[in-house]
């Protein structure tokens, strides 16, 4: 896919009008093309709203600071993965790639509520695998 994109970026070069910056352009390039490869393969976002509450274990006493949560890059990696496909890329598009709710929303094409929700949801979710992960230990 990265190859791809890079060669649709670079065919593409003449349409980049200087109106935002270059890895803003390029950015949007990949989450289209990302997006577009969702679609012909056919692949259902699947969001939070859509999975059965699991019930969470009883809190324990000695609960982890959330500083201490978000120290493992790795442990918060394989949290991310177990979230569903739409609540992941509404995730990453959020807080890993800088992109606001009105401009998932129009990637996605889903309403600004519905990014900001499924954002929230996947947050607390990831928190709540990390916890989980940590008191396995």
């Amino acid at each position: 896919m990265l190859q791809e994109i890079f060669t649709d970026a670079f065919q593409r070069l003449n349409s980049y009008r200087f109106e935002s910056t270059f890895g803003s352009w390029l950015k949007q390039i990949t989450v289209n093309r990302c997006i577009n490869e969702l679609k012909r393969k056919k692949t259902e976002l699947e969001f939070l709203d859509d999975i059965e509450k699991v019930d969470m274990p009883e809190e324990k006493e000695d609960r982890p600071t959330e500083y201490e949560l978000a120290m493992n890059v790795q442990n918060i990696k394989k949290a991310m993965k177990q979230l569903p496909d739409g609540s992941r890329t509404i995730f990453s598009l959020y807080l890993l790639e800088g992109y606001d709710h009105t401009e998932i929303a129009e990637i996605l094409h889903i309403s600004e509520s519905t990014s900001k929700s499924q954002f929230m949801r996947a947050r607390q979710k990831v928190k709540e695998i990390l916890k989980d992960t940590l008191y396995e230990r």
